[in-house]
């Protein structure tokens, strides 16, 4: 049977949606009227998710957030382990869907299923909700009969990737608002508050201090340019997103920021920890090392670490260990490649993945929260620096007035 997306009008007149299960569209409208139901569009479930999936994001492409994916992974997991064929689990995980959106997906997904396709394939009608990744385990799970396990292993992933993100975010937003609050605060200082004061020593032409003087240069600038100021930043950021639309400037880009103290660093822990934490998924679902490989490098987001993940493939292709290609990018940490070094000696390459994975993520994670612990103060001193300055620069000019009048 087929699913099929209605749009019926009740006995009360009122709009209804839904997904609906039948051999053809006719069948499925007889259904809806057996049920008090006038409908008004019914159309194939698979046509219209595919098409709304396929969209560009801005144009209504069916969106499936990282958290809605781990769930109907892990309902999916649960079922199948319990022993239930996969299109009554999928059947299952279908009805528990709350958004419309997501209940056609899944049902399209079981109408191929029916007609005879495997898993993977079915879930590759939809390439933006169900990566290459997750459609490579899940072929895997197929082949090899522990489908449940993959799809447990592929919900622990999602969740982990999800929980990255959002510590990321999280990390960022505080930093962000602090300092956009600081500039605005300085700006307003500067244009608004100081002007008014510093007029009241125009009659002293030379004779304000220096710090005075580069105070109200400053103050005039600002007035008289801040307007340029900001297009020009918005020009910047425009022309640069432009550029970054381009393959050549986005790869050198991307190859030159792994070079920036600090910053280069997280950008390389990042990405050598997704590649190994999917590397080790991927090769413990049964996955071949090279296409594990070719998988592994696709997840990541800097060009020139996934050119360099691609070219280490090829060597382990032509028959180099998996550590000496990975220490030839001269991008992944001695740890790591020590302990990928005695998974391939032991026959435990994936318990070690996921082990140096581990490790990047902690690293991370305490290079995180002392970057943050150490910003807040620094830039609470910058602030009270500059706040310093302008007052000292207002003061300067009094106290030499009061000199001069009790001389």
């Amino acid at each position: 049977m087929a699913a099929f997306d209605y749009q019926a009008v009740n006995s009360r007149g009122k709009t209804v949606k839904g997904v609906i299960e039948g051999d053809t569209p006719r069948q499925a409208r007889g259904l809806l009227r057996d049920k008090g139901l006038m409908p008004t569009e019914v159309t194939p479930s698979l046509q219209k998710t595919k098409q709304a999936a396929n969209k560009p994001r801005f144009g209504g492409r069916t969106k499936v957030s990282v958290a809605e994916l781990a769930l109907i992974t892990r309902q999916l997991a649960t079922l199948v382990e319990s022993g239930l064929p996969i299109e009554e689990s999928l059947l299952a995980v279908g009805e528990q869907c709350e958004k419309n959106s997501m209940k056609s997906m899944i049902m399209a997904v079981r109408t191929k299923v029916t007609e005879g396709y495997g898993l993977a394939e079915s879930m590759a009608e939809f390439p933006h909700v169900f990566s290459h990744l997750y459609r490579a385990m899940v072929a895997a799970g197929e082949k090899s009969g522990f489908l449940d396990t993959v799809l447990n292993r592929l919900a622990d992933y999602t969740e982990q990737r999800e929980h990255l993100r959002s510590q990321i975010i999280q990390a960022l937003i505080y930093p962000v608002i602090m300092t956009v609050v600081a500039i605005g605060v300085i700006a307003i200082l500067l244009t608004a508050v100081v002007p008014k004061i510093v007029g009241q020593f125009d009659h002293m032409g030379a004779n304000l201090p220096a710090t005075t003087q580069f105070l109200i240069s400053t103050s005039d600038f600002l007035r008289d340019n801040g307007l340029y100021i900001l297009i020009l930043i918005a020009l910047l950021i425009g022309g640069f997103n432009h550029l970054m639309k381009k393959a050549s400037f986005k790869f050198a880009f991307h190859r030159k920021v792994i070079s920036f103290p600090g910053l280069g660093k997280i950008i390389r822990g990042i990405n050598t920890a997704r590649f190994a934490r999917t590397l080790s998924i991927l090769t413990a679902s049964a996955v071949p090392l090279l296409e594990s490989m070719k998988i592994s490098g696709e997840v990541l987001e800097n060009l020139y670490i996934k050119q360099c993940v691609k070219e280490s493939a090829d060597k382990v292709r032509e028959g180099a260990s998996l550590r000496v290609s990975l220490e030839q990018t001269k991008l992944f940490p001695p740890m790591m490649l020590h302990m990928i070094a005695s998974g391939e000696k032991s026959g435990k390459l994936e318990h070690m993945l996921g082990r140096s994975a581990d490790n990047q993520d902690r690293e991370f994670e305490a290079l995180m929260n002392i970057s943050l612990k150490a910003f807040e103060p620094a830039l609470m001193i910058a602030m009270a620096g500059i706040v310093l300055f302008i007052v000292m620069a207002i003061l300067q000019p009094i106290l030499q007035l009061n000199t001069l009048v009790g001389g």
